[in-house]
């Protein structure tokens, strides 16, 4: 200590940092615990849904997907996630595709569906204390009774979550600490107040009710005027909150939570949308839990917001995977904190612009994060970010209270580099000292600090996964498969509809094993679903393809279509364009532009009929399209000019079960 010493008698500071500090501006920050702390830190988490965002990544092979789920979830070696929301699947497009329901039909429960089960119990395999939510986005037609609104019959909602919620107890051993209302979608008081009763009444007072999941607004004011609603309500959760709350969300003395937020390409920008936000969401706007959306990029690139999770996981078929820059952002809060610290009374506004928290486990342990991003470099794609200012720095820190006796603290350090692609991303700088109490550091722009007592942090690796590919141009998939290891079949994202592994009881011969659309009733929908149900798949570069499928229509009132050059999926899904090769049971065809099936290129007499197999085959070459059934031509030379290129597709007319079998694509 006698650098300290000698640095004190002589008036100045020893100072640390990547950058010279000479003729920078200069702040003074105390951390004292002595005045008790603010508010409890709860975590920061991530989304899989809202919709169908970790579709493909059920499908990697390993060891590839357990790398990719130690780089989100295993502690203190990627991002280290505390909280982990899923989106309770109800059949109906969220985003980026459908997320089967636990309950297609009021009679149907099956907790087995989709991927979310799986996501969440190999989250807790590598951390047993992360925190679990379920949010609904839509739910099932059979809610609504007729209606595109889920409160009518508040009692009939409650018991589908709360099934939900029992459900992955009963049959994961997963316990769901929170649950949401509707995403960003109205809310209803007395649903609440029913939700909470439902709960309680089946053993499950643990978990805690997180409103609304839209704007502070107006849930904070009804919670501050209804007392039964305040005492239902546990957490006020908005999404995009811009780092700021209102007094009312305040004034009800709640938990605040941005409980979606980020959406934002997962580049170097976006990762400083991402550092900007963890801090300042507490420092400007007291939230105590940041939820970015979304977990995983774990769909086609193509589909609405592409590349907006932490990490890219898009192509199972090669392996390849990228953990982007937030994945390292995050590890600098979430491998040196955990929920249940405390933050320190601080202002958290840095002198030259940025922000620091601080906060302590209570046990002496302190943690420091100091992020300075510009303006221009943290542009998140929601809210708009109004103008400030960032400039070199100083800062000093004065450690108090049970810190004043530290003598070191570790440093991690990141730099956003945005003229290259030499960003420096959590490098451990080792030890520094701290002098008699006193740190000081040089703080440059577009820098991320943590300073913690901690000596856990680590910077995971594995050796580099395979080189990127396209999907494959040859594919196919009969769909054989007697137990499988998830509902959907890899590599199909159903859009409108769900469409599952069926077992054809009535059929003893080659279609035994099948594909099947299973929703039959138009879901209450989050956005406006298309009228008829598709699943996409494959490379959205194709121009010229040959797509195969037998299909089996089971109902007088339905159809199914093979499709090329879908140019449109995700929340756009009604306004598809491509090639469209239908039959209908009253023995026609038609060939369409659109999913809508208004436009119509080319039709005919076909001779199908419902509750037979057919095959179909679609062929698109140059602006040239042809259609076969059952092996022989039935049409031709139809002039396609546009869309110029797009994935392959199945689907049904409207909401009728329909079958599909050996599907095959090649593409040149």
């Amino acid at each position: 200590m006698w650098l300290c010493g000698l640095a004190l008698l002589l008036g100045l500071s020893v100072e640390w940092g990547v950058e010279a500090s000479w003729g920078k501006r200069s702040g003074t920050y105390w951390l004292d615990d002595a005045a008790g702390p603010t508010r409890e830190f709860d975590g920061v988490g991530a989304v899989s849904g809202g919709g169908a965002t970790s579709r493909l990544l059920v499908n990697y092979p390993e060891p590839y997907r357990s790398q990719i789920l130690d780089y989100l979830f295993k502690p203190n070696f990627g991002a280290a996630l505390q909280i982990l929301k899923v989106e309770i699947g109800g059949d109906a497009q969220s985003t980026d595709g459908t997320e089967p329901s636990h309950m297609h039909y009021e009679n149907d429960e099956n907790y087995f569906r989709g991927y979310e089960w799986w996501l969440m119990k190999e989250a807790k395999k590598r951390n047993p204390d992360i925190k679990l939510i379920g949010l609904p986005w839509a739910f099932p037609g059979w809610i609504g009774k007729g209606e595109n609104w889920p409160y009518k019959y508040p009692d009939v909602t409650a018991y589908y979550i709360v099934s939900w919620i029992a459900g992955a107890k009963k049959f994961h051993s997963l316990d769901i600490d929170y649950v949401g209302i509707w995403n960003e979608r109205s809310f209803d008081s007395k649903y609440i107040k029913l939700l909470r009763y439902t709960l309680d009444k089946q053993e499950l007072q643990h978990v805690k009710i997180i409103a609304s999941d839209n704007l502070w607004e107006p849930i904070s004011f009804l919670v501050l005027l209804d007392s039964e609603l305040r005492e239902a309500v546990n957490i006020i959760g908005a999404h995009y909150p811009g780092t700021t709350t209102v007094l009312t969300a305040l004034q009800t003395h709640k938990k605040l939570w941005s409980s979606e937020d980020y959406s934002t390409f997962n580049n170097e920008l976006g990762a400083g949308c991402w550092a900007r936000i963890l801090n300042q969401n507490f420092v400007n706007g007291n939230m105590t839990a940041t939820i970015a959306w979304n977990l995983v990029a774990s769909y086609y690139e193509e589909l609405p917001f592409g590349r907006s999770g932490l990490m890219t996981a898009q192509e199972p078929w090669s392996g390849h995977y990228t953990v982007s820059p937030p994945i390292w952002i995050t590890a600098h809060t979430t491998q040196f904190t955990l929920p249940g610290w405390q933050y320190l009374q601080v202002d958290g506004h840095l002198e030259g612009g940025g922000s620091f928290v601080a906060l302590t486990d209570g046990q002496g342990n302190l943690t420091i994060i100091i992020e300075t991003l510009t303006h221009g470099h943290s542009k998140c794609i929601r809210p708009p970010l109004f103008p400030f200012i960032v400039t070199p720095q100083k800062a000093t820190f004065h450690l108090k209270g049970s810190f004043s006796k530290l003598q070191a603290l570790q440093m991690w350090y990141s730099k956003m580099e945005f003229s290259s692609s030499n960003s420096t991303l959590f490098q451990s700088l080792g030890p520094i000292k701290v002098c008699e109490g006193v740190l000081t550091l040089s703080l440059g722009l577009d820098e991320i600090y943590t300073l913690t007592t901690l000596t856990t942090g680590h910077k995971g690796s594995f050796e580099d996964p395979p080189p990127s590919q396209p999907f494959p141009s040859k594919y196919q998939d009969d769909f054989n498969i007697r137990n499988p290891p998830f509902s959907e079949a890899p590599n199909f994202a159903d859009q409108t509809g769900v469409f599952e592994y069926f077992v054809n009881t009535s059929d003893p011969g080659e279609h035994t094993y099948t594909l099947r659309q299973v929703v039959t009733q138009r879901p209450v929908t989050w956005v406006a679903d298309a009228e008829n149900t598709i699943s996409v798949l494959g490379n959205y570069k194709w121009v010229n393809l040959t797509i195969t499928s037998d299909i089996y229509i089971e109902s007088e009132k339905g159809g199914a279509f093979i499709a090329g050059r879908v140019d449109k999926a995700g929340i756009y899904i009604g306004g598809a364009k491509g090639v469209f090769f239908w039959v209908l049971p009253d023995g026609t065809y038609r060939v369409t532009d659109d999913l809508n099936g208004n436009n119509i290129l080319m039709k005919g007499l076909s001779g199908v009929r419902a509750k037979a197999w057919h095959t179909l085959t679609l062929i698109l070459t140059g602006s040239n399209a042809s259609g076969m059934l059952n092996g022989y031509p039935l049409w031709e030379n139809v002039t396609v000019n546009s869309p110029e290129n797009g994935w392959a597709a199945i689907g049904t007319r409207s909401f009728e079960f329909t079958q599909f079998d050996n599907f095959q694509v090649k593409a040149s």
